[in-house]
């Protein structure tokens, strides 16, 4: 399980929307307060979908993950794709900052991992998804112990691919010993107008 330290506020406490108790539910549409350029696309709107994945153009109720590039028209970033179930146990919930303590520690915690990339956030989108069940498991198991709390955090600042962890079934379990940036169980991701495997060299940043 990731150390609350690891992660940014999140929950009631942190003034978190909440979503739903529903079986493949969604948020509402999310109006952004910064436009969010992603591949080339610029979006307003944003999902958070209680199956662990953000979308744009709708929600998205799919718990089973396809392979990209399939379905190219309908982006989405998702962290742990599955069949997950708030009617039983957890809360997904997001907030989004333009101003405060999380840009600021935003602001650091980029250029502490990209010394050269000169980064200051004017916007973050948080989501976290905590202690939330697998579809059909009773309300004391989570989908994985180990694995029951995660989150995104969408950066925008100064600076402006598709991108995937390639992590096979049993090597799972790790990510949260592993990491792209040298702090276990963290991924930053940065996503623009020109698809790569590459986490440098953009401009809007995706932090895991």
């Amino acid at each position: 399980m990731l150390t609350q330290a690891l992660l940014y506020p999140f929950g009631s406490a942190a003034g978190d929307t909440i979503n739903a108790a529903v079986d493949d539910g969604s948020s509402p549409v999310i109006h952004l307060l910064s436009p969010f350029l992603f591949f080339g696309r610029t979006y307003r709107a944003i999902y958070v979908n209680n199956n662990g994945h953000l979308t744009f153009n709708q929600p998205s109720s799919a718990y089973v993950p396809y392979s990209f590039p399939a379905r190219g028209s309908q982006d989405i970033i998702a962290g742990l794709w599955t069949n997950l179930d708030n009617r039983q146990r957890g809360v997904v919930s997001y907030r989004q900052y333009t101003s405060g303590n999380v840009l600021t520690r935003a602001t650091q915690d980029i250029n502490t991992h990209f010394p050269n990339l000169n980064f200051n956030a004017s916007w973050v989108f948080v989501a976290t998804w905590n202690k939330i069940a697998y579809f059909n498991l009773t309300n004391t198991v989570s989908l994985i112990d180990y694995l029951s709390i995660f989150q995104f955090s969408i950066f925008a600042g100064n600076i402006v691919s598709s991108v995937q962890v390639k992590e096979t079934c049993s090597s799972i379990s790790n990510l949260r010993n592993s990491s792209n940036v040298d702090v276990p169980g963290r991924w930053a991701f940065m996503v623009d107008s020109r698809p790569r495997n590459s986490i440098l060299k953009s401009k809007t940043l995706i932090y895991r």
